[in-house]
């Protein structure tokens, strides 16, 4: 079977430390942002264990995966387009 391409995990890690160290702090003082922000990082959490969750999941099934780092990667025999 075909490798299964699934984003790096550092880009849920650098995501959320951006929205928790930088954004976070620039809306401390409105409620309703902050609300939201949390909101987010939560969404993002979520989703970075439903990925592990998933590889997991290919794991114990032989399906091999593929952390890719960007759009561009390029497997063999294909051409990167720009996007």
């Amino acid at each position: 079977m075909e490798q299964i391409p699934l984003p790096s995990p550092i880009h849920y890690e650098l995501i959320l430390q951006l929205l928790e160290r930088q954004t976070m702090l620039a809306v401390s003082k409105n409620p309703d942002l902050r609300h939201q922000v949390n909101q987010l990082i939560i969404t993002l959490r979520k989703a970075a264990v439903q990925q592990k969750h998933l590889e997991e999941i290919c794991q114990g099934s032989s399906v091999p995966i593929d952390h890719r780092w960007s759009l561009n990667h390029l497997n063999a025999g294909q051409v990167a387009s720009p996007d």
